[in-house]
């Protein structure tokens, strides 16, 4: 296996930068899937069409509710089953293992909108939307020990792509093209573009209502599609929150789930910020009004 990763690490000059195997595999996947939905004026049907809708509900619960909210900051505990159940879900839409996509956010938490931030909007908006998945230099796994330590997240990790093949292949045989470019390609063009919005529009447009010393902003238009992710300087300012959508209004289709689940018993250990945490964070705050003027003049921001 090391030999093998040594292999597809090796680079190669192109356009500027070192691109390996990596990169290009990634490349060709995202080309791909978009050639693929670029056929759905052509093999539309209402079955089709339905099946994408029900699968992008579900595999994007797979990335907001499991990879998200319960593996990245592990905002709160479900049976094993039922995580594994939701991070598989995850997997089919081709964002990465949840190993990768894990570490990843970690360290946009950890660093983030600086150089260091692995879909930094320093690096302008179509890297932090989606350019950023076609550079593995930023990858280092060095923050998930503790999902290295299952063996199930182990064999998702080295085998993820092979799982969305055989949901294309189940597809094709079950509907014929019109339910693989629909439920593939399609779908899976769409669930990309919204979970990569949270990178680049939910940095850019929108309100910052908490002192986060960042860019995120709240951005109530991208909060719909991605099922409550679009509240991002809510989820900046209490990064381990199950919920998002701290206010009332504030539409958060993923913590309505968690919230039902924890309801009748399946979800335990659920994490939501405080009163007075939300006082301390809050962009009112004169102190934090003023580190915020601190950093504009500085040019932070």
């Amino acid at each position: 296996m090391e030999p093998l990763m040594r292999w597809m690490k090796r680079g190669v000059e192109f356009m500027g930068r070192q691109w390996n195997l990596f990169d290009i595999a990634s490349l060709v996947v995202v080309l791909s899937l978009h050639l693929l939905a670029l056929l759905a004026p052509v093999h539309f049907s209402w079955g089709a069409l339905w099946l994408a809708c029900a699968l992008y509900v579900v595999t994007a619960l797979g990335i907001t509710l499991g990879f998200h909210r319960s593996l990245a900051h592990r905002s709160f505990k479900l049976p094993r089953w039922l995580e594994y159940f939701f991070v598989y879900c995850g997997v089919l839409t081709l964002q990465g293992s949840p190993i990768e996509w894990v570490s990843t956010h970690r360290y946009h938490h950890q660093f983030t909108d600086t150089k260091k931030d692995p879909h930094s909007p320093l690096m302008g908006f179509w890297f932090s939307h989606i350019g950023w998945i076609l550079n593995h230099s930023f990858r280092r796994l060095k923050n998930v020990d503790d999902l290295k330590r299952q063996p199930y997240y182990m064999f998702l990790h080295r085998t993820y792509l092979l799982h969305s093949a055989l949901l294309g292949v189940l597809l094709y045989v079950i509907g014929g093209l019109p339910y693989l470019v629909w439920g593939m390609g399609v779908r899976t063009v769409i669930v990309y573009h919204i979970t990569f919005s949270v990178n680049s529009i939910g940095h850019t447009w929108g309100k910052q209502v908490w002192h986060t010393g960042d860019l995120s902003r709240n951005n109530w238009l991208l909060a719909l599609p991605t099922l409550g992710e679009g509240w991002h300087n809510n989820h900046h300012a209490f990064d381990y929150s199950a919920r998002q959508g701290l206010e009332w209004w504030q539409i958060d289709i993923t913590w309505y789930l968690i919230r039902f689940l924890q309801v009748v018993g399946l979800a335990t250990d659920v994490k939501t910020p405080t009163e007075t945490q939300k006082k301390r964070k809050a962009l009112h705050n004169a102190s934090n009004l003023e580190k915020n003027k601190s950093k504009v003049s500085n040019g932070k921001f």
